[in-house]
Formats: structure tokens, C-alpha cells, sequence
């Protein structure tokens, strides 16, 4: 059940290409996804993960991850405070996991002894080898790291860095995967600054002692800030090894360009340019498609760019959300070789479709619906509140 990756058992099985994509072996694939769903319940049910952890968790995503950090900073904004943040990247997080340090995790969390001897027997003698072009090279010895192309892979290094959002102190902090925010509020900017110091200092010893290397070339800062005087010039966030933080305007967390005023102009720019790349190739190549394909083709490779964390920039101003819906009309005009004159009510009446305004609201509302059923993250659970009806009618005891 362990030939991916296990010494005597061939490289054909567990072949890590030019792409950093690891082929794990189908039986080991099954086997540990029973595995998965052990941890898992332990994991969640016995020994809870972080709030404010969201990688690799049911009901969990980009975007409920990203919708948590936002409304905290929109809501110090709206207080008229300042805001920072600091955008921590690590350099190969699943490749530098030592695997004693996670057994001792597991052991901690109550598994058994059988269980812990199969995750040491699992991280032992392991080997890895490339294979481009037909060739294979020699197997080389894995000591550390954990295997990103199986079900277990992320679910472990969930587990190892659960930990770390302790070391927050005073700041706010949201864990994905190996994308890590920190970021804090206050009246005072000076205050602001020194708090997330202070916290960015023990994220780094509590990174430093799971042996865990900060990237500190693509770890940035931002200020957050719409109408507050900004400085002249911003007191440093200095790492441990003495060097200075770039403070930046832009940022993409988790799949969304944010910067600093929260416009999302960057954000809306990289998706019209994204989009118009991708009409363009099937306009030159129309010919080559028949109608239902011009359909299918928009609808899963068009639709998702636009409809991805679009109840994130929806607070967006009209100018820059009517730069998507002038694309939007172009994919629907490849689609159904309606003129260029042809009005957006009769495309969308061509196609089916709502405009990227409806789709937006209809996204946001079922956020809303699940939210009310219990099927989103409980730090996003907490933020709506359900008013009881003050008089009773014939549908009131219907409402819970």
C-alpha cells in the first residue's frame, strides 16, 4: 500500500515532474484517503482546528478566507482607524515539513501508537526521481516534506502550522495552506506599526522553530488606508535577520489583487486583460467551432474568471465593473455572432444568461443562504445576525 515514494518499489509509481507534479500510485491514493478521513475527525471533532484556519477544510475557501480578513479591515476603516497588514509567503512550506517534528504533533493530538508508527513507517526511506521527455532519473532520498499530490499531503501541513495562529498576540491573523496575513488595526498609526512588529516577531520564531523558512523577498506590507493622512514616510517592519519589509500598494492574496484604498482596480485590470486574452484566441480560432462548443468553451473558461471572489470586488465602483461587462458582451458575441451594435439585454436573451451584476448578486445571496443554514465558516457565521420578528404571524413560527 506504500509504493509511491518507498524505497524498493520502482520510481514508475511515484514520479515527481518537471512541473512539480507528483504521480502517486492509485492504491496508495485510496489508502490514504481513509487516512484523511481518520485525521480529519480527529482533528476536527476531538481536537479543533484553528478558527482561523481555512486551507484544506470543508466549507472553507479563497474566497471565505479572503471575505473574513476584508470585512475586518473595511470595518477598522470604517472607524476611521488605520490598518496594516503583512502578507507572509515561505519559501517551499510543504517541501521543508520535518517529519519528526510532525509525528510528535500527531502524537500530541491522541493518536495511537499503531497510527503513529504507520505515519513513521510512512515519512521513512522515501525517494523521489524526475521523469521529462520519456527519461527517468536515479531516485534521490526524501528526508523532509510532504507529498502535495496526495489527499494527506495538505491536511498534514494543516496540522503542522495549527499552532502558529497562537503566536498572533494583539493582531489579527488567517491561515491558508502556507499564505499567512497578519494584520492589526488602531486610532494611532505609530501603535499600529509597533503591534504588528511585535506579533510579526513571534510568527517568525514560531515559523523558526518548525523549521520553516520565511521568504523574505516576497513577504510584503500594506497599509490600508482611504481617507486617513498617510505619512510622509512609514517606520519599517523589520524581519528577525535585520532586513525591512517593502511596503506595497498591491497585493494578490489568495487568488484576489487587493491594494490599498480597496478599489480593486488592479484586481478588475488583471481580470479584463485575463478575459480579452482569452477571447481573442477563440475569436482567431472561431472557425474552428461549431455553436454548442462556443457555448461550453465561454461557459468553462470565461464564466469562472469573472464569477471567482466576485462577491469580494462587487463593492467595486460602476466605471471599473463596466470594464468586466464590456468583455462579458464579447464572449456572448463569440457565442452567438451577434453584431457589436446588438444591446446586452438582447445578448444575455440570446445566451440565458443574467448580467455579471445578477450573477454577482445571486453569488452573494447564496453566501447569505448558507450562512443562515450553518454551511459557512463559524468566523463568518458570526457576522450575520438574525433578527427575531417582533410580533407574531401565521408564518413567524416558521423562523428559527
Amino acid at each position: 500500500m506504500q509504493s509511491g515514494f518507498r524505497a524498493g518499489h520502482g520510481c514508475t509509481s511515484a514520479t515527481l515532474k518537471v512541473l512539480n507534479v507528483i504521480v502517486i500510485h492509485t492504491l496508495q491514493t485510496i489508502y490514504t484517503h481513509h487516512i484523511y478521513i481518520y485525521i480529519y475527525y480527529i482533528y476536527i471533532y476531538i481536537r479543533t482546528l484553528s478558527a482561523m484556519q481555512s486551507g484544506f477544510r470543508a466549507g472553507h475557501g479563497c474566497t471565505s478566507a479572503t471575505l473574513k480578513v476584508l470585512n475586518d479591515i473595511v470595518t477598522a476603516i470604517d472607524k476611521k482607524q488605520y490598518c496594516a497588514a503583512v502578507f507572509i509567503d515561505l519559501a517551499k512550506a510543504f517541501d521543508s515539513v520535518n517529519h519528526h517534528i510532525l509525528i510528535g504533533r500527531l502524537s500530541s493530538l491522541g493518536f495511537s501508537n499503531d497510527c503513529v508508527a504507520w505515519f513513521t513507517n510512512y515519512f521513512s526511506d522515501r525517494v523521489q526521481c524526475v521523469k521529462s521527455e520519456g527519461l527517468l532519473s536515479g531516485p534521490l532520498a526524501v528526508s523532509m516534506g510532504v507529498p502535495q499530490g496526495s489527499i494527506l499531503g495538505p491536511t498534514l501541513f494543516s496540522v503542522y502550522i495549527n499552532d502558529v495562529a497562537l503566536a498572533a498576540g494583539e493582531s489579527l491573523i488567517h491561515l491558508y495552506a502556507d499564505d499567512t496575513i497578519l494584520y492589526t488595526s488602531g486610532p494611532s498609526l505609530d501603535t499600529v506599526l509597533t503591534t504588528l512588529q511585535t506579533s510579526f516577531n513571534a510568527i517568525q520564531l514560531s515559523f523558526r522553530g518548525l523549521q520553516l523558512l520565511l521568504n523574505t523577498s516576497k513577504t510584503k506590507c500594506m497599509l490600508f488606508n482611504r481617507s486617513l493622512p498617510a505619512p510622509a514616510r512609514l517606520s519599517s517592519i523589520t524581519c528577525l535577520d535585520g532586513s525591512d519589509l517593502e511596503f506595497v500598494d498591491n497585493y494578490k492574496y489568495l487568488g484576489v489583487w487587493l491594494d490599498c484604498k480597496l478599489s480593486f482596480q488592479t484586481h478588475i485590470n488583471h481580470l479584463q486583460s485575463k478575459v480579452t486574452s482569452r477571447i481573442g484566441f477563440l475569436f482567431r480560432n472561431k472557425a474552428s467551432f461549431t455553436h454548442a462548443a462556443k457555448h461550453t468553451l465561454v461557459k468553462l473558461t470565461i464564466l469562472p474568471i469573472l464569477d471567482f471572489g466576485d462577491v469580494i470586488y462587487k463593492i467595486a465602483s460602476n466605471t471599473l465593473l463596466n470594464k468586466l461587462d464590456a468583455v462579458y458582451h464579447s464572449a456572448i458575441r463569440f457565442v452567438t455572432k451577434a453584431p457589436y451594435t446588438t444591446h446586452h439585454c438582447d445578448l444575455y436573451a440570446l445566451v440565458g444568461w443574467p448580467s455579471l451584476h445578477n450573477r454577482r448578486q445571486t453569488h452573494w445571496l447564496q453566501v447569505i443562504y448558507k450562512t443562515l443554514l450553518g454551511k459557512v465558516p463559524p468566523y463568518l457565521r458570526s457576522l450575520v445576525t438574525i433578527a427575531a420578528p417582533t410580533c407574531s404571524t401565521r408564518s413567524s413560527r416558521y423562523i428559527s
